[in-house]
């Protein structure tokens, strides 16, 4: 194919003669259309979205009309014609395209205005089948918009309802369209389309459950820039659907570090129900102290009581509506972020006299999304399913002589729910629905166990008939004979290390019961 561009792009503003409107999502359409109509524009459309401008008194012309061609193949091709995509793709700048339009006979269409079938809706639809996804497959509309947002220096493209506005208020003011405003909104008809596309091959590719996405595809919307990131000399943004979760509705922008925070602090969360008051309180995306109550306000003094020094510019998180009782518990101390599913009104008032402090409400919990993560490294990213596995004692085995008592057993499944949070290598001391002490992130597993029982002296806290969990197997016996030493009674972990057996024998010559999960929780 040869290509003729023209050697730069004339940048003149556009007078509006034609528009062509064919939009799923109809919302603000009417008053779009009342403005072209009062400016002298020819309206051109399709389907139903003819119906609802005529519906308004507005007239318009069906595109069957332009092209002397019925709709067809139920309504599978309506737009596909060259009086449609001629008009929308010729450079009316440039005279042999000018000549040629006249030849055939075809007319400038100065403005696109279109929006897609609602495909990932239709997919979001437990009913929904690859059938149905298929007949939700806008073919004609992102045909258009691509065509014009290629041609934008002689075409204005709109894509989003959103956008409208500021449309009207341009055309109002200067009759025309600048040169600027149709380049961005060509950007965001490429980015449009691209989405949409997106949504559409990540559903064929997730077809197939058992396998990994055969392509990569993400196209993540901007947010909203971030004033820096981890560091003060670095540039950030955050991409994605966040407000689908969390509404930040108090304090100052949420920052790139603490987006981290609150995205560990959701995933915790989410592990503990609604019907047991749970508090967590966490420190650079690690949990400093997580307990379970009979109220959130107990809840909250037995996790603070894990380290009441780290908490200090930390994040909180509770799993139930946060009471005054526990906020004026919490406000003793300077918090970063509190996040809860909703707030008491008087609560509210009281944590709102601080400016600066962030409240968070969860909207949706994450539990249950069982999208695949992603990681960026160097050349592309890793990918893998979440870490979503049964905390369930049935499913677990018991290996030593002496099985776990029933409160032995409460209190191995906290501990297992809170050490998949935390970085390995992970241990965590629990008592009584409440972390006695946690060490994370060391280069050994014996060194973990060291700080959570240094830790847990230092807070006065009692080490006497603890469970230990750990996030991954014990690979010598030491650090079982470290935890019977501190007073641990009950152990929890996966197993599977070439030395179970030794292992194994220092539990029962500690008289203690342990349990491997056959699963274990690397999180690095």
């Amino acid at each position: 194919m040869s290509l003729q561009p023209l050697d730069k792009l004339p940048k003149q503003s556009l007078k509006i003669n034609r528009a062509l409107l064919s939009v799923s999502d109809k919302t603000n359409l009417i008053p779009l259309a009342q403005t072209l109509h009062k400016a002298g524009v020819e309206l051109i459309s399709t389907g139903g979205t003819a119906q609802k401008i005529r519906s308004e008194d507005i007239p318009v012309k069906d595109v069957s009309e332009i092209t002397q061609f019925r709709e067809c193949l139920g309504g599978r091709v309506k737009t596909l014609h060259p009086f449609i995509h001629g008009g929308i793709l010729g450079r009316t700048s440039h005279q042999p395209d000018v000549d040629e339009m006249e030849e055939l006979g075809i007319k400038p269409i100065e403005l696109v205005v279109g929006n897609l079938y609602p495909f990932k809706e239709a997919i979001q639809d437990p009913d929904c089948t690859p059938a149905i996804a298929t007949e939700n497959i806008d073919i004609g509309g992102p045909t258009m918009i691509r065509a014009a947002a290629k041609n934008f220096a002689h075409v204005c493209v709109l894509t989003n309802p959103d956008q409208y506005q500021s449309f009207i208020n341009h055309l109002e003011e200067n009759g025309s369209i600048n040169f600027t405003h149709r380049q961005k909104w060509a950007q965001e008809a490429f980015n449009h389309t691209a989405e949409y596309d997106m949504y559409i091959a990540n559903y064929f590719n997730k077809l197939d459950e058992s396998e990994s996405p055969f392509q990569l595809n993400i196209s993540l919307p901007k947010s909203q820039d971030l004033r820096y990131g981890e560091n003060p000399h670095q540039k950030a943004a955050v991409y994605g659907h966040q407000h689908e979760f969390i509404d930040c509705f108090h304090g100052k922008q949420l920052s790139y570090n603490n987006f981290l925070d609150v995205d560990t602090a959701l995933n915790l969360i989410a592990d503990f129900k609604q019907d047991d008051p749970t508090c967590a309180i966490f420190k650079h995306t690690v949990p400093c102290g997580v307990a379970t109550g009979g109220t959130l306000k107990s809840a909250w003094d037995k996790a603070f009581a894990t380290d009441t020094s780290s908490p200090f510019g930390g994040i909180v998180a509770v799993n139930k509506e946060l009471d005054l009782n526990t906020a004026e518990a919490i406000d003793k101390i300077f918090t970063e972020i509190l996040i809860a599913p909703s707030f008491a009104d008087d609560a509210l008032e009281l944590l709102k006299q601080k400016k600066n402090r962030r409240l968070i409400r969860i909207k949706k919990s994450i539990a249950n999304q069982n999208n695949w993560s992603f990681r960026s490294i160097f050349g592309g990213a890793l990918s893998q399913q979440p870490d979503v596995t049964s905390i369930s004692f049935d499913h677990f085995e018991t290996v030593t002589d002496r099985e776990p008592t029933d409160k032995e057993i409460r209190d191995l499944l906290f501990a297992w729910r809170v050490v998949k949070h935390v970085k390995s290598n992970g241990i965590v001391y629990a008592h009584d629905g409440q972390t006695i002490g946690i060490g994370t992130g060391q280069t050994s597993r014996i060194e973990s166990s060291e700080i959570a029982i240094a830790k847990a002296k230092q807070e006065g806290l009692a080490l006497d008939n603890t469970a230990i969990a750990s996030d991954a197997f014990f690979p010598f016996a030491d650090g079982v004979i470290a935890a019977a030493k501190a007073g641990a009674t009950s152990v929890i972990q996966p197993g599977g290390s070439i030395r179970d057996e030794e292992v194994i024998e220092a539990a029962n010559k500690h008289d203690m019961a342990m349990v491997f999960t056959g699963n274990r929780h690397f999180r690095h």
